[in-house]
């Protein structure tokens, strides 16, 4: 499945729409000293809250949104033997992975997907698409379900959610700093901050934020590892390649919305690799078969 940039859009969107709300009631004059000059000290700590802040909103709203944004229904009463088994392999997966009992859905996509959500490991949603279950065996379904546990057992939406906090941190300040230098070298305002300063600061915000994205890609490509090496202890090895490879005989799939894919299974071939957010496949079938090979996989 593709990972996208679901979690990272609605980020840059929140963080965008808080700095605006903020810029109105006119919290941001604290990064302005005497109406001349900025306040790095200041700047640095406002970035920081509204960075961390906005990261984390969009984390405690992953679930309700991936619901709406994929139209997903809740199994929260199996209607037939499929979807009864898709409930009880998820849980019995979570029982052994130490977390709680996810919420279990299937959303409307003929292409084979599946993606993990949620702020919290014990109250999280795993998803698979109608073509998921349409195209894999159970051995291979079985497989996706546990490398989407993994990541929750792994607590990879809060890593990502930190370490995106971070990059929002530098790139708030940073865009702050470059508005500030346009308005005062290219404009010469002289006192308090002129138009030029918040437009400017505004689209370097959404062009910095851009740029810094495949530092968070970075991360994700390596969780990715991670939850295919949890998928292969809960569901076996060789469940977890064979749906790899189900995966890559695959045509490409419909992109996840932005920042479901953040916890998708299949990473998206048409991105470059520096904005990819999975491995390619062949890679994570290569890992899994050293790690398959080593004394700790055996």
């Amino acid at each position: 499945m593709k990972r996208t940039f679901l979690f990272i859009a609605t980020n840059i969107a929140i963080v965008m729409v808080l700095g605006i709300l903020l810029s109105v009631f006119g919290v941001t004059s604290i990064l302005a000293e005497n109406g001349v000059g900025l306040d790095l000290t200041a700047l640095l700590a406002f970035s920081a809250i509204l960075g961390m802040g906005g990261s984390f909103l969009s984390l405690a709203l992953s679930k309700w949104s991936a619901k709406r944004m994929t139209g997903a229904r809740v199994l929260s009463a199996p209607t037939n033997a499929g979807e009864q088994w898709l409930v009880e392999t998820v849980h019995q997966q979570a029982r052994a992975a130490g977390i709680g009992m996810p919420e279990v859905a299937i959303f409307p996509s003929a292409e084979p997907n599946a993606f993990a959500t949620g702020a919290r490991r014990d109250h999280a949603l795993v998803a698979v698409s109608e073509g998921l279950l349409a195209t894999m065996d159970r051995a291979e379904i079985e497989a996706v379900l546990a490398h989407e546990v993994s990541h929750v057992a792994n607590g990879d939406m809060v890593t990502l959610a930190l370490i995106q906090g971070v990059v929002n941190t530098f790139v708030i300040a940073l865009a702050r700093v470059v508005g500030y230098v346009v308005d005062r070298v290219l404009f010469r305002t002289e006192e308090g901050h002129g138009p030029a300063y918040w437009v400017t600061s505004l689209l370097a915000q959404v062009v910095l934020g851009i740029a810094a994205s495949p530092i968070v890609f970075w991360f994700s490509r390596q969780r990715e590892f991670r939850a295919d090496e949890g998928a292969a202890r809960l569901a076996g090895h060789r469940n977890m390649i064979g749906a790899l490879r189900r995966l890559a005989q695959a045509r490409e799939p419909e992109p996840l919305p932005d920042g479901l894919a953040t916890l998708g299974i299949r990473g998206g071939s048409a991105f470059a690799q520096i904005f990819s957010t999975h491995p390619p496949i062949e890679a994570r079938i290569a890992a899994l078969e050293r790690h398959q090979s080593s004394p700790q996989g055996r």
